[in-house]
């Protein structure tokens, strides 16, 4: 009987499988992109330029550049949500051509006129994930970037 039980588990496991890529198939595309906008900002000798994705999930995806004057560029991605005119994103980036170690760091953008604001606030690691410590507010008088929207190229 056990062996029987064994038999019919390791027969349903291809089906399990096969139910999967479908379900991935249409969870895409569920989650196609509504809406790209670009984005470009300067301050002193730094620059930054932004590519946002808003999915039909609500989800914000795309890809951040900044440049702070002579050091090397910080160039990765950002994944994130819009919580009400607030934009919060985790950033995986890698600095100058080192792409063997990448970082990752909450940013956060307040929409204001039609532009991203991007704030500055305290942040904290634990288990070696950065997060903004909780209770302290984010400063965006405070950020060097705002950002205005550009045409994509």
């Amino acid at each position: 009987m056990k062996r029987n039980l064994l038999y019919i588990a390791f027969a349903a496991v291809p089906f399990l499988f096969a139910c999967n890529p479908s379900e991935k198939k249409a969870d895409a595309k569920k989650d196609s992109i509504l809406n790209q906008t670009c984005y470009a900002s300067s301050f002193e000798k730094d620059s930054a330029a932004m590519i946002l994705n808003t999915m039909a999930s609500g989800k914000v995806t795309g890809s951040l550049l900044i440049k702070y004057g002579a050091k090397p560029k910080n160039s990765g991605e950002i994944n994130g949500k819009f919580h009400g005119d607030t934009l919060l994103v985790d950033y995986r980036f890698n600095t100058g051509t080192d792409t063997s170690r990448a970082f990752t760091n909450p940013l956060a953008f307040l929409k204001k006129d039609g532009k991203l604001i991007m704030g500055v606030a305290q942040i904290e690691t634990t288990l070696g994930r950065s997060y903004f410590v909780k209770g302290k507010s984010i400063n965006y008088e405070a950020g060097k970037f705002t950002f205005q929207e550009v045409p994509c190229k």
